[in-house]
């Protein structure tokens, strides 16, 4: 039976650098991940990672902490996002130090552009795969280091809980169809977020909230999760993501009248406002008639052939390959879609949960330092921040911590939740189809703009939906790479955080941040400057509340 003091569940940028640390400790560590590492969601970051690195005369960490906790229409917990912001510099060397490849200026000191919500340019980048290079650099650490075991494809389907503690994992090897329990002394979650809650989403199939649910029915609450991120620039029909970068190069946005309509909606910032208040903006147009087919433009073309290819070339090659546009030559269609969840698994500023050896870094964790609405470029540098710190406490842990049982008898329920999928006939509901028929519900009826009615319909639909899920089939019954299985396996976890979502988004009566209520249009500090949670019960998630820590930054108005 495999033994590790700290199990690392996920390999995107917050799982390999929690990784790294936690051995740094000189603790026993492996990393479990259900795709190859670099085949994880932090390869789809585009834009950038904020630091305030004293670069421009007036930027510090203090603004930089300014800029999250008003773009987090104050949700944000202040004691936290100041940590983020004072670490932020050291992660940039470091990263470089590693082998990040950051562009430069023409003076040889690294780049930078403006993003929104920022008082000034403090955004790092390395062209529009700023992610991507920061994955393939933390993956060569982890292969440098063969210390850390990596289980390669293998889906984790349980906490094993013992005497109140997380004491490891149930994981299925994808190879084989195998279940193993994976013991440890303590288990970092760092699966990402949920995108495919939604349809259309920027995130990839492999975004199914694993984590939030895995920890949600442990005991952990989950924090926020009415706060969905949607990003103003998805591509049309595909909803691929078309990185904030290009709005940070000087990229407008139009209506169906070519008017750069942000001018009207943020006069001060215009398309670098916060991405909720962009977002927003181009929904109204769409619903007013201004729009083009459901789509505002996204004019790149006084920037220039050579910035377009240098700067922006993945988008370039996405709208090229997806709709057969040139941004050089013609603008292009996007519209609001499903990117990043602020809320998720509720922890401390070290990801420790309730649970004892329970620790979660990453989108699927709340600190909370995204609070209502996430700055762009600050979800690269949460994962980073929040990685290390997790790795190196949850080392500590371990370090104190007796040996996890041997028992294999904890793999039982889910042995047998697999076995019935499998006696099950193949003429149940399809998993895949379930999952795209809810995320439409979802995107109709806890979108960009809600309300009471269509929230408590939405709440009605979620049990339809479960019910219906455990009439759930499989067509493939073999068993070596089964994702007919994973698919099924990842639809309880998508309803797990569909469920936490609508009700938090029912229960909070005011609009902050990304949730815009239109019977509660305004935002109500006296009443609601507090956070949601939920906790798991056989009957739905329960309510409750929490305050939010604030430091040096009461409340104001919030205009861009």
């Amino acid at each position: 039976m495999p033994q590790h003091d700290v199990v690392v569940v996920g390999a995107g940028l917050a799982g390999m650098r929690a990784a790294l640390e936690a051995l740094d400790q000189g603790v026993d560590v492996a990393i479990i991940s259900k795709v190859h590492p670099v085949r994880s969601h932090s390869a789809a970051a585009q834009g950038g990672i904020n630091a305030a690195m004293g670069q421009e005369e007036g930027d510090n960490w203090e603004v930089h902490a300014f800029d999250t906790v008003k773009g987090s229409d104050y949700l944000g917990d202040q004691d936290a996002i100041e940590l983020l912001c004072q670490e932020a510099g050291e992660h940039i060397i470091e990263m470089e130090h590693m082998g990040v490849i950051f562009n430069r200026d023409e003076e040889g000191y690294l780049a930078r552009r403006g993003f929104g919500g920022a008082s000034y340019a403090r955004t790092f980048f390395v062209a529009d795969i700023t992610g991507q290079a920061m994955l393939h650099v933390l993956y060569e650490q982890v292969l440098k280091h063969h210390q850390i075991k990596v289980y390669e494809e293998w889906f984790v389907t349980s906490l094993i809980m013992e005497d109140g503690r997380c004491a490891g994992v149930v994981a299925l090897e994808l190879l084989t169809g195998r279940l193993y329990p994976i013991r440890a002394k303590a288990v970092i979650l760092a699966t990402g977020g949920l995108g495919r809650v939604y349809e259309p989403s920027t995130n990839g199939l492999v975004c199914s909230g694993d984590g939030i649910s895995l920890a949600y029915r442990a005991g952990a609450p989950v924090m926020d999760m009415e706060m969905v991120q949607y990003h103003p620039t998805t591509l049309k029909e595909s909803g691929f993501l078309m990185s904030e970068a290009a709005r940070g190069e000087g990229a407008y946005l139009t209506n169906s009248g070519g008017e750069r309509f942000m001018q009207r909606y943020a006069p001060n910032k215009v398309e670098l406002a916060a991405r909720d208040v962009v977002s927003r903006a181009e929904q109204t147009e769409i619903d007013e008639g201004r729009g083009i087919d459901g789509c505002v433009l996204l004019d790149s073309r006084h920037l220039g052939k050579e910035l377009i290819h240098s700067r922006l070339h993945q988008e370039y090659d996405i709208a090229m390959t997806y709709l057969g546009i040139d941004m050089v030559e013609q603008p292009v269609p996007v519209r609001p879609g499903v990117h990043y969840i602020m809320g998720g698994i509720k922890t401390d500023v070290d990801g420790a949960m309730n649970i004892a050896g329970l620790y979660a870094a990453g989108e699927c964790a709340c600190v909370s330092v995204h609070g209502g609405n996430r700055l762009g470029a600050n979800s690269l540098l949460d994962t980073l921040v929040f990685g290390k710190r997790s790795g190196r406490h949850a080392a500590d842990y371990a370090k104190s911590t007796p040996p996890a049982g041997e028992s294999e008898a904890v793999i039982t329920p889910d042995e047998g939740q697999i076995k019935a999928l499998f006696e099950r006939a193949d003429n149940g509901e399809r998993a895949p189809l379930l999952r795209t028929e809810m995320g439409r519900m979802m995107d109709e009826h806890v979108g960009i703009f809600r309300e009471k009615k269509a929230l408590a319909q939405a709440v009605d639909k979620l049990k339809e939906y479960r019910e219906r899920f455990q009439r759930a089939s499989l067509h493939d019954k073999g068993k070596v790479y089964n994702t007919d299985l994973m698919f099924v396996l990842e639809m309880g976890f998508l309803l797990d955080c569909a469920d936490t979502i609508a009700a938090s988004a029912l229960a909070r009566e005011e609009s902050r941040g990304a949730h815009y209520r239109t019977d509660f249009p305004k935002r109500d500090d006296e009443s609601w400057l507090k956070h949601t949670l939920c906790y798991y019960t056989p009957d739905g998630p329960r309510m409750d509340y929490l305050p939010v820590t604030i430091t040096q930054w009461p409340p104001a108005e919030r205009t861009y």
